[in-house]
């Protein structure tokens, strides 16, 4: 690879590794690319969001391929990930702690696969309060960590294929294929009420969008070697 094919644009697929961010990850991929071939500017973005406590594909486009970044943000999303049973947190996932606990015994593993077949097709969905939307010029985390109540919209999503993978106790593994705007974390605290009981998730991967596949993708540290070789 050289300047030239990073500036006339590259579409990298990237494996963001646990607790970095997305724009931690975009910062570091266009500081190694300057670094390496002494460019003084090129963009490099990202197309869609992985939260900090996610791990999986991120879409990472370069130079003149930023362009199509809508295109590729617009694509079906596959996700696996956990959810546990019994409890929920503020954000709905593990970034905060435990808020409230709820009874689990009513609930059988035939009510857990039954229960997925509630969220197939287009369905309401309100993001999560901890999110990165923005009302009112600020983003709803913002509002959340000050303590502030802020109404919250739901949006229209399309959930295509939800399964569950494995059963352990009351950690639920599962697999979900969904458009963009989809937040797992609100389809796992969704999923506990509509067990009568409650839920957070407590890990997500990113595995596709679109044909793009983390199985074709490459760490952080693979693609800081493969600009020094």
């Amino acid at each position: 690879m050289t300047a030239e094919n990073f500036l006339s644009g590259q579409v990298l697929l990237i494996d963001k590794p646990l607790n970095w961010t997305s724009f931690q990850v975009v910062n570091k991929l266009r500081w190694e690319i300057r670094q390496a071939f002494n460019i003084k500017k090129i963009k490099v973005g990202h197309a869609g969001t992985l939260d900090p406590l996610a791990t999986g594909l991120l879409v990472i486009c370069t130079g003149k391929k930023t362009k199509e970044i809508n295109t590729y943000q617009g694509q079906i999303k596959e996700y696996t990930g956990s959810l546990v049973l019994g409890s929920t947190t503020p954000s709905f996932d593990l970034e905060t702690e435990i808020n409230q606990t709820y009874p689990t015994e009513h609930i059988t593993e035939d009510a857990i696969h039954n229960t997925t077949n509630a969220f197939i097709g287009d369905i309401q969905q309100f993001p999560p309060v901890f999110s990165a939307i923005k009302k009112d010029g600020k983003r709803l985390y913002e509002f959340a960590r000050a303590g502030e109540d802020v109404e919250i919209k739901s949006r229209t999503v399309s959930i295509s294929e939800f399964e569950i993978t494995n059963i352990n106790g009351l950690t639920i593994d599962f697999r979900v294929v969904c458009s963009k705007g989809t937040y797992i974390r609100s389809l796992a605290n969704d999923f506990g009420k509509a067990l009568n009981s409650g839920a957070h998730l407590s890990a997500l991967r990113r595995t596709k969008i679109g044909d793009f596949n983390v199985e074709n993708g490459m760490t952080i540290e693979a693609f800081i070697s493969s600009l020094n070789n």
